[in-house]
């Protein structure tokens, strides 16, 4: 079974022309895939639906059945399915009964993961992965690099905001699941739609990661309330205010309970939060490319594995730029343990990325000669240079030394990190003990706030270019960032697109265009009378069954274009008693006629007599042998 199915055969076959009609049409694919009684269409010449509209089978083939007596003509197949990882699949033939015949079938444009909804769906994956990361990475860098950051206010938005983005772009997905799937925008109003997305497998996979998020939820409320609360040092329980006589933590807890307290809620949250992001991560694993194809009991634990060093690293970093740019005095500890904890994601990222992508591709040729490949390469080439940036902020780390305490406008000893030191209360000189200060005028008390939030603002900017060092681990890091940006926008491509191991051992599918150079003729002609010697030249894109475009080009011995009155086309195939088909090429510049809409049935060698008119009374005929695949 492999990632993305291909349709490996069909009863009838594609372009086959029969002598009686069929009693149904069966398509066998790859791997057992999901269907709807939508998901084969059989439609006549005339573009009438006429198969029983009931799609039975199993084990990877599906049929529909026919109606009896049906005319001889042209019959088309239309066909889509969801494949195992959960990505639409689709395709068209055509059959003929008696003799081919032209047909008034017009596959629908709308094509399924494309349009607007295919749009909308790839950027709520993309969200969601992008949320994963935040979420994950942020609380892994409070719980093991900075846990004082979980008092500090932009580090818990930019977690929750990954929470946040994580559940609202699993609802999106939720309910665009269908338009993805059909290519239709209206099916988003369907509440019946979103009822048959929890029944597949994808759905229960999707459902359960919102089930997680819910969770989730619960870790975050701990994580950033009590355990914030325990992790503000002594002496500073609000975040500034001295504690209270007694030696306790300012809580009303001794410093021994709370660092115990602190210490069990810290186990508590790494083992259940670890847990949870496993979880989480599982639902993509168990639903996309890791859940198909061959060695899956351990592709799964690997992307697993990859996901979550992927959080770890990508979302850490962004909460450490985030840091670094709101608390200019950041400890040099805490950008040496997240060097460490990085260090090990990239790690397992290399080794389970090795894998995937051995098991993804197959061999080094498809990895250029598949649109899978070359995003991989891409990727590769991505996080291959965000190393080299990730190597430059480290040799930044290890110049870094910590300020002096209470220098600049940086936090406080035992402050947690952005919070800044409280300013006294403005006393009347020489006012008795007790006296009421006088009365403030609000609109100076506002004028001096905005003056003092200024000269703050100003000594933050000094402290932080003051220092080179964190002045270049800054920049280094905020490129770090933005990379892997690009990176995560490259994964979500990848998850979309099927495997080069897999695109290159599916055969090709029904109604699916061939790649082809198209074939070139030259026809000498002399037709006689003035003027009536000259070459022919003839064009037949792409040269496949199906739909072709045709070019005649007449020039004169002197290669210049020649005008001609007529140009007249037929084709026959003697190996199979097929025409003649007459084609009639419109005029659209001098010496240059075509047909836009040429379709020829059957591979094989076909016989091309074109007719050439030059005048009233004189023509002639050239005949050659045209190659279609």
């Amino acid at each position: 079974m492999s990632p993305h199915t291909s349709l490996t055969g069909s009863t009838p076959e594609r372009d086959a022309v029969l002598d009686e009609a069929p009693t149904g049409v069966e398509l066998t694919f790859s791997e057992e895939v999901g269907v709807s009684d939508d998901s084969i269409r059989v439609l006549d010449p005339t573009g009438e639906r006429i198969d029983d509209g009931e799609v039975i089978g199993g084990s990877g083939a599906y049929a529909v059945g026919l109606g009896p007596d049906l005319p001889d003509g042209t019959y088309t197949v239309v066909w889509q399915v969801v494949s195992a990882d959960s990505h639409p699949v689709g395709g068209a033939f055509t059959f003929s009964i008696g003799a081919p015949s032209p047909t008034a079938v017009a596959v629908p444009e709308t094509t399924a993961g494309g349009g607007l909804p295919g749009f909308l769906y790839d950027t709520a994956r993309w969200t969601a992965y992008a949320g994963f990361l935040l979420l994950v990475g942020g609380s892994a860098f409070v719980l093991r690099c900075r846990p004082e950051a979980a008092g500090f206010r932009p580090v818990q938005r930019l977690i929750v905001l990954g929470w946040t983005l994580m559940t609202g772009a699993s609802l999106a997905l939720l309910v665009l699941r269908t338009p993805y799937l059909t290519g239709e925008m209206a099916d988003i109003t369907r509440l019946s739609a979103v009822r048959d997305v929890v029944g597949e497998g994808w759905g229960t996979a999707l459902v359960s990661r919102l089930l997680l998020l819910a969770a989730a939820g619960m870790f975050l409320a701990v994580l950033l309330g009590t355990w914030a609360r325990l992790t503000v040092p002594a002496g500073h329980a609000d975040g500034g205010a001295p504690a209270p006589e007694g030696g306790d933590g300012g809580d009303g807890t001794d410093t021994a309970g709370r660092e115990a307290a602190r210490r069990d809620l810290s186990f508590g949250l790494t083992v259940g939060g670890g847990i949870v992001a496993c979880g989480l991560a599982a639902t993509w694993a168990l639903s996309e490319h890791a859940s198909t194809g061959p060695q899956t009991s351990v592709a799964i634990p690997m992307d697993i594995v990859h996901l979550l060093a992927a959080a770890v690293w990508l979302g850490g970093l962004t909460t450490l730029v985030l840091l670094l740019f709101r608390d200019p005095l950041l400890p040099r500890e805490t950008v040496r343990r997240f060097s460490r904890l990085a260090f090990g994601s990239v790690v397992l990222l290399v080794i389970t990325g090795v894998y995937q992508s051995w098991r993804q591709v197959g061999s080094a040729d498809l990895l250029f000669s598949t649109d899978y490949g070359q995003l991989l390469v891409a990727k590769a080439a991505l996080v291959l240079l965000l190393l080299v940036v990730a190597w430059i902020s480290r040799r930044w780390t290890a110049r870094l030394t910590d300020p002096e305490p209470g220098t600049g406008p940086g936090p406080a000893p035992g402050r947690p990190p952005g919070e800044e030191a409280a300013e006294p209360e403005p006393v009347l000189v020489g006012a008795p003990a007790g006296a009421e200060p006088p009365p403030v005028d609000p609109d100076r008390a506002a004028q001096l706030a905005r003056q003092r939030a200024a000269v703050l603002r100003a000594e933050r900017r000094r402290t932080m270019t003051a220092d080179p060092e964190r002045a270049g681990l800054r920049r280094s890091v905020l490129v770090e960032t933005l990379i892997a940006v690009v990176v995560l926008v490259v994964t979500t491509a990848l998850t979309g697109t099927p495997p080069a191991r897999t695109a290159a051992d599916a055969p090709v599918e029904a109604g699916a265009a061939v790649p082809a150079e198209g074939v070139s003729l030259e026809l000498p002609f002399a037709a006689g009378g003035p003027n009536g010697t000259g070459t022919a030249l003839v064009d037949v894109e792409p040269a496949v069954t199906g739909e072709n475009v045709l070019h005649v080009r007449t020039v004169d011995p002197a290669g210049e274009p020649m005008s001609v009155e007529e140009i007249r086309v037929a084709l026959v195939l003697p190996a199979e008693d097929i025409g003649p088909l007459r084609f009639e090429p419109v005029r659209v510049d001098t010496g240059h006629w075509t047909v836009t809409d040429m379709q020829l049935p059957r591979p094989g060698e076909w016989g091309l007599s074109l007719t050439i008119r030059t005048s009233e009374i004189d023509q002639v005929t050239e005949t050659d042998i045209l190659p279609i695949g």
